[in-house]
């Protein structure tokens, strides 16, 4: 059924409904990813804080459609970084699944663990519709949620060794295969929170030439995952990474069209190493 327009009253009742039914997955979709700010109390006080504050559990999940392409800044942003702000002491999981197969073994992976947490997904717009976004039978009958995806390529040619989340991946390496640069690697990061570092220390070791490193994101520097993971990626890099996105801005995105355009091909030029 389609809810009432009232983002705080159903998002309330779905979170409330998660706890009377535990053992049921229970998901409650935005239409776009930016409209859950209308329920930002429920966020606040509830969904992250409730295990910490009255020892409640949730296993609610949020779908928010999330990526930039040319809508506006009304239907470009969930807000990554708002729900990022919230995480700690493992009170929730943020995860950008960027196949049909890591989404569906992230959903049976709700289910199947023992304890509940509310799972806070970004899930695509354009990728419903991209046909390089698909995933085998195989795929989906097999293997788990995988937090750390490397990108297809010889690790052992890689110099530049990209990290991003999200759409952009797919946009990188379509500019990477038709500029036929094998010097370039790229690495999904697909659960933003609880970040595991020990996996994403051995993705990067699989890497023995990699010199630069950048973190690439679509969202401008002052929202995304960049302001969570800066000083992670800092750690485990020894050094700052180079941040490659769009500027810091008031709003999350531009209002025309064509600026968006430019705003996008200038960034995968600057990911490439291609931009004068």
């Amino acid at each position: 059924y389609n809810s009432i327009l009232s983002e705080a009253a159903v998002l309330g009742f779905e979170y409330g409904y998660s706890m009377e039914t535990p053992e049921g997955l229970t998901i409650w979709e935005a239409q776009f990813g930016d409209f859950a700010n209308g329920a930002q109390v429920i966020i606040d006080q509830f969904i992250s804080g409730s295990g910490t504050k009255w020892d409640r559990s949730s296993g609610l999940v949020m779908f928010l459609p999330h990526g930039y392409e040319g809508q506006g800044p009304e239907h470009s942003s969930a807000r990554i970084e708002r729900y990022l702000s919230l995480c700690a002491e493992h009170n929730m999981q943020v995860v950008q699944p960027s196949s049909p197969a890591q989404l569906f073994h992230l959903l049976r992976r709700q289910v199947q663990v023992p304890w509940r947490r509310p799972l806070i997904v970004f899930t695509p717009k354009s990728l419903l519709r991209l046909p390089a976004c698909t995933s085998t039978l195989d795929e989906l009958s097999d293997g788990h949620f995988a937090n750390i995806l490397p990108g297809p390529g010889d690790a052992a040619k890689v110099q530049r060794l990209l990290f991003c989340t999200g759409k952009i991946y797919y946009d990188l390496l379509a500019a990477i295969q038709e500029a036929k640069r094998d010097d370039i690697g790229l690495v999904r990061i697909e659960q933003l929170y609880p970040l595991d570092s020990d996996l994403l220390k051995e993705t990067i070791a699989s890497y023995p030439k990699a010199k630069e490193f950048a973190w690439v994101q679509e969202e401008p520097a002052n929202m995304g995952a960049w302001p969570h993971l800066r000083p992670q990626l800092c750690e485990l890099f020894d050094k700052e990474p180079h941040y490659i996105g769009r500027k810091a801005a008031a709003t999350t995105a531009v209002g025309s069209h064509r600026r968006h355009q430019q705003e996008q091909q200038e960034l995968i030029e600057n990911a490439l190493g291609t931009k004068d």
